[in-house]
């Protein structure tokens, strides 16, 4: 599948005005913010559990640590990075109703302090330049409209020797198993997004975002044209997830 044209943005498989990108977005997530959680254990059978805290060991969080979780909204990363013993975390999410839900997961878990919600966009955070420790984005990068933009500020953001994290869904690297995840992608995800989110396009245009995301090397580059070194990345589930890791030198 191509990319989109350098005047467009991609939504899923259309190429649409970049405009109009973060307004479609922002609808897809504030349709299914309320069973955004449940919908993700159906989805990956619980997986996405396993790679989340992949992520956070390879934060090593620690008192005194500030993460920025951008599209974090509700609060999977931040309360998971607390409870691992790091020090404080701002969440900044495009959609208002994503981020409602991780406030009120954060009242009910009696996190009064320690974590800061933020609506924003990833692309013009409204954050401190060298002002936070760690940087991540789970599963939040495909759905912008620049990704250039948003590694640039997550450049800017860090502190001389932060790190940036990114989990994503990515390309499937064993034979077999890509044609498998094709078909389940295709076919199951709109299906259980229908009968539980009562939501089936935001889950068609889930599984489309996915295919067009960058390759795991090609997002690499990218993240070394934005200033960001040392970078690496480490492939899950076979591909079908990896985490991207760079410094801010």
């Amino acid at each position: 599948m191509m990319g989109p044209t350098d005047d467009n943005a991609s939504f899923g498989y259309r190429d649409v005005n970049p405009e109009e990108k973060p307004g479609l977005v922002r609808d897809v997530f504030e349709s299914v913010a309320g069973r955004y959680d449940l919908m993700n254990d159906l989805m990956s059978g619980g997986v996405h559990r396993l790679w989340k805290a992949s992520l956070i060991d390879q934060i090593r969080p620690r008192p005194g640590q500030h993460l920025l979780d951008v599209a974090g909204g509700t609060g999977d990363i931040a309360f998971r990075f607390l409870d691992a013993g790091g020090g404080e975390v701002t969440v900044c999410d495009l959609t208002e109703g994503m981020v409602r839900v991780g406030r009120d997961r954060g009242f009910d878990k009696g996190l009064i302090d320690g974590v800061r919600w933020t609506v924003g966009d990833a692309q013009r955070l409204p954050v401190a330049s060298s002002s936070v420790d760690v940087f991540t984005i789970a599963f939040g990068l495909r759905n912008v409209t620049d990704i250039a933009s948003v590694l640039s500020e997550a450049r800017r953001v860090l502190k001389p020797g932060g790190k940036f994290l990114c989990l994503e869904f990515s390309h499937v690297a064993l034979p077999v198993l890509d044609q498998l995840y094709d078909q389940y992608s295709f076919r199951v995800l709109p299906a259980l997004g229908r009968w539980v989110a009562k939501d089936e396009e935001s889950y068609v245009y889930l599984a489309e975002s996915i295919r067009r995301f960058p390759d795991q090397e090609t997002l690499c580059h990218r993240m070394k044209e934005s200033g960001l070194e040392k970078v690496t990345y480490r492939n899950l589930s076979g591909g079908i997830a990896a985490i991207h890791q760079g410094w801010r030198i």
